[in-house]
């Protein structure tokens, strides 16, 4: 994957950060000057991060572990769940429940109960029930759906969460570390890069900026997938000639 440029940031508003009274003191080492009363974010550690948040994300889909995407926010909804769904990760994009992870036995029976009313709409077991019946469990299953969805394929715990505003998604970061799972997490300047294992100082606010993050780390993610699946390969082709 391609590292994006200084002016590919700039244009996306990456260097946007809060206002200076809204900063987050150990944000300082991110914080390239002060502009109008509105921090800059030095561009220079956002790459940093990018690339060392890349490798790390390379090598965890590489080994076949899990990556969640956490993005609750109206502007990064549609692009986090879109790129997780194209490396076939789960994500959570309508609101994050206390417990997703912590309590994650009951979350996976709220899941099967949504699989189960998808089934039955799909296979005509609702056709004898009462219209109003009918009506009252396709609105649990996209309720369900809506919280649950991106999470229905996911057996185990994630091993990484991918949050954009650590802020906002502050439970989720909360859960993932008592839990010891990694998190890689885009931090504005009013939040605290400590909180994550992985900080990438930019933008979390503007959708442009969002864009540009989210792509570079599905690449990289994506690039660790096609390696696995390569060594998957190789593997099975070694198996077979000694087989012959």
């Amino acid at each position: 994957m391609q590292t994006p440029s200084h002016k590919q940031l700039l244009d996306a508003g990456c260097h946007f950060g809060h206002m200076k009274r809204k900063w987050n003191p150990k944000m300082s080492p991110y914080i390239f000057m002060e502009r109008k009363g509105i921090h800059v974010i030095d561009l220079n550690r956002t790459i940093e991060g990018l690339e060392t948040a890349g490798r790390a994300l390379r090598q965890m889909a590489k080994s076949g572990k899990k990556i969640m995407f956490v993005g609750t926010k109206k502007q990064a909804r549609d692009i986090m769940s879109s790129s997780a769904q194209s490396l076939g990760m789960p994500f959570v994009t309508d609101r994050w429940l206390g417990g997703m992870m912590t309590n994650f036995p009951t979350i996976r029976k709220s899941i099967r109960k949504m699989q189960r009313i998808q089934t039955m709409l799909n296979d005509g077991s609702f056709d004898n029930i009462t219209k109003k019946e009918r009506l009252t469990m396709s609105r649990t299953h996209s309720k369900l759906n809506r919280v649950f969805g991106g999470m229905s394929q996911l057996n185990r715990l994630p091993n990484c969460l991918l949050v954009l505003d650590v802020n906002h998604e502050h439970l989720a970061v909360a859960e993932a570390t008592r839990l010891g799972i990694k998190t890689i997490g885009i931090v504005d300047t009013n939040s605290d890069p400590s909180k994550v294992d992985f900080a990438i100082p930019a933008n979390d606010d503007a959708s442009k900026s969002i864009q540009i993050i989210v792509e570079y780390l599905t690449a990289a993610i994506k690039e660790g997938l096609d390696e696995r699946n390569k060594n998957k390969e190789e593997k099975s082709k070694v198996e077979e000639s000694a087989k012959g």
